[in-house]
């Protein structure tokens, strides 16, 4: 057996186990709100489009009429995720069908031809690459999971894109001679957890091989990662973090361990959460300033997956889980939906994080 094949069986899939128990229906039903409000909501509306003429100069729900909301292409795609994520966590609450109905408009036959169309024009070779397409990955790979007579259509729907986008994937990544540790869209260590989540759960054996060697090639050898550098000013992840987030997928846990112990070595043993303060926001209603309300999401989620990956004897795992707590409560304060430019994406992020996606299956 290869061995990112056996890694993987280490590992374990992405989680489908129940949210925690004070994450109910009725706490969902906000995030929810979010995304119905915004997933076709076409104004305001940035777009990273290349023109190759006049005939390109055309609005966003002709471009890509499938993910053509929520502000950008990204959010639209994390958006219908979370209306997934959340009807299939909670197939008889009241925001449901609206849910249902809102994935059935976008994730028609002719929707996804036009964006496969889109993703391959002329001169879009970084579309969306990586954050985009992965998580529209993560999208499939829900979809897929959910055990649902509409959901395998809408899977089988998408399958077209989801195809593109994992090919743009696998042409890209062999060519990538460093990682990216920005805090932002284009940072690889983030979008390479999602993707392997998702390679994991359709025996992609290929990518997540690809992915598994890439990962030891551009972190295995990673010392002291510079976490007191951390955040930028615009940060919605965590590079040291999301590195670490990433390695516990790809090391078996004790060698995950031992790396932790030398790349993160200021990882307290006694439980304080001093080491790692939440981030504030100074402008909710700045787009980029907004950035930091869901870095402290993020934050969350990678500190409660790389605690998921240490053995229950580690010392660290107090500090981890105390500092996970202070970033969980700092982040879900903020995601009121006062201001769409927090509002439209901001949702996507507690939900990952209140229904554990990212964490180990545990049986």
């Amino acid at each position: 057996m290869h061995l990112p094949l056996l890694l993987g069986l280490t590992a374990m899939i992405t989680s489908s186990t129940p949210p925690p128990p004070d994450f109910n229906a009725e706490a969902a039903t906000r995030f929810a709100d979010l995304a119905l409000a915004c997933v076709h909501q076409e104004y305001p509306n940035k777009i990273a489009h290349v023109l190759s003429g006049d005939k390109d100069a055309r609005p966003p729900r002709e471009l890509t009429p499938a993910f053509y909301g929520c502000y950008d292409w990204h959010s639209a795609v994390h958006g219908h995720w979370l209306l997934a994520r959340l009807a299939r966590t909670f197939p008889d609450a009241p925001f449901t069908p609206r849910a249902r109905a809102a994935l059935a408009r976008s994730l028609t036959p002719a929707n996804i031809t036009a964006e496969v169309a889109y993703l391959n024009g002329p001169g879009r070779v970084s579309f969306e690459r990586p954050y985009g397409l992965a998580w529209l990955l993560q999208l499939s790979a829900e979809l897929r999971e959910w055990d649902d007579p509409q959901a395998k259509e809408w899977a089988a729907t998408l399958q077209p894109l989801e195809q593109a986008s994992a090919q743009r994937i696998r042409d890209w990544v062999p060519k990538l001679t460093r990682p990216i540790r920005v805090g932002e869209h284009d940072q690889t260590a983030f979008a390479f957890g999602l993707i392997l989540d998702w390679a994991r759960q359709t025996k992609d054996s290929a990518m997540e091989q690809l992915l598994t060697e890439r990962s030891q090639a551009f972190y295995g050898k990673d010392r002291r990662g510079p976490l007191s550098y951390e955040p930028s000013g615009h940060d919605f992840l965590s590079p040291c973090l999301a590195e670490a987030d990433l390695m516990r997928r790809v090391l078996p846990p004790a060698r995950f361990a031992a790396w932790l112990r030398d790349f993160l070595p200021e990882l307290p043993s006694n439980g304080s959460a001093a080491w790692l303060e939440p981030a504030v926001v100074s402008d909710p209603g700045d787009p980029k300033l907004a950035h930091l309300d869901g870095l402290n999401l993020s934050r969350a989620w990678m500190l409660e997956g790389i605690a998921s990956a240490l053995p229950s004897s580690d010392k660290r795992l107090g500090a981890l889980r105390t500092t996970a707590k202070t970033h969980r409560e700092a982040g879900l304060r903020a995601v009121t939906g006062a201001h769409y430019e927090g509002g439209h994406w901001l949702g996507s992020f507690a939900v990952y994080l209140t229904t554990g996606r990212g964490l180990p299956h545990k049986p």
